[in-house]
């Protein structure tokens, strides 16, 4: 498969984009988190488009203004909906009656909701960031239920009785979780009424040892039924385990896609 790069208008600033080909009309489209370009932390998001798109599904990646290679200011993830609009323009003109399936990890998964989709036809979310304040901790539901899940674990029972768990910060844990639900917070609010807008499927991805996605699972529980959850992961599915379970779960959305496009 060829990989061809690019650059698309965005209110006159260039905004950078990769093309992974492959013969398939469904698509992805990653939206990049954080400030990370469009490669990814260690090439992580050029390694998944090409294994994706040798599985017959294209990729576009871009850099939103500001970022890597684009030009323009950065606004961050909550001003990114046009550079988001722009991208999937981009594909649907190069690849004519495409379907797009959106993914985005932390504010990128945010930035999505926000926009009620994007224009995408599906949605993976992994992580979605749901703090108004970058020093906010889990809020206890999340903090409870690592806690119970570990006391459910005879390893970290074993760890615990043999001295391998701090005590002090087990009380800390402890007293976080015992604490009052925080409200929530105001971006969960919009995510939420995005997500109520949305007619696509969703599919929520989280890394079980991410305090990200914990504090996502406390923020818009009514979600559960579409959590898919990665043991022993971490915020960016680094892993190798986790990177696998990430190829297959955007394999998985991407070939129900191409299921309803036959059954239309």
């Amino acid at each position: 498969m060829s990989r061809r790069h690019f650059l698309v208008d965005c209110e006159g600033d260039a905004i950078a984009c990769t093309l992974d080909e492959a013969p398939g009309k469904v698509g992805l489209l990653i939206v990049s988190g954080g400030n990370e370009t469009r490669a990814g932390a260690f090439s992580g998001q050029s390694q998944l488009a090409a294994r994706i798109a040798a599985a017959g599904f294209p990729v576009l990646r871009f850099d939103r203004r500001g970022v890597g290679d684009s030009g323009g200011e950065n606004g961050g993830f909550e001003a990114s909906e046009a550079d988001v609009a722009k991208a999937l323009l981009a594909f649907e003109e190069d690849i004519p009656g495409i379907a797009v399936v959106g993914f985005g990890n932390c504010d990128a998964a945010s930035a999505l909701l926000l926009n009620g989709g994007s224009g995408c036809s599906a949605l993976v979310l992994a992580n979605p960031w749901t703090f108004d304040a970058v020093d906010e901790a889990p809020p206890p539901d999340a903090v409870r239920r690592r806690y119970v899940e570990k006391l459910k674990n005879p390893r970290e029972l074993v760890r615990l009785l043999t001295g391998g768990v701090s005590l002090s910060k087990l009380a800390g844990g402890i007293r976080r979780a015992l604490s009052p639900p925080a409200p929530p917070s105001s971006l969960a609010e919009q995510m939420r009424a995005g997500l109520a807008t949305y007619a696509g499927d969703v599919r929520f991805l989280i890394a079980e040892n991410d305090r990200t996605g914990q504090a996502f699972m406390s923020a818009i529980p009514e979600t559960e039924d579409r959590w898919h959850i990665c043991e022993n992961a971490g915020h960016s599915f680094a892993e190798d385990h986790a990177r696998d379970w990430l190829y297959n779960e955007l394999l998985a959305a991407l070939h129900e896609q191409a299921r309803q496009l036959d059954m239309g």
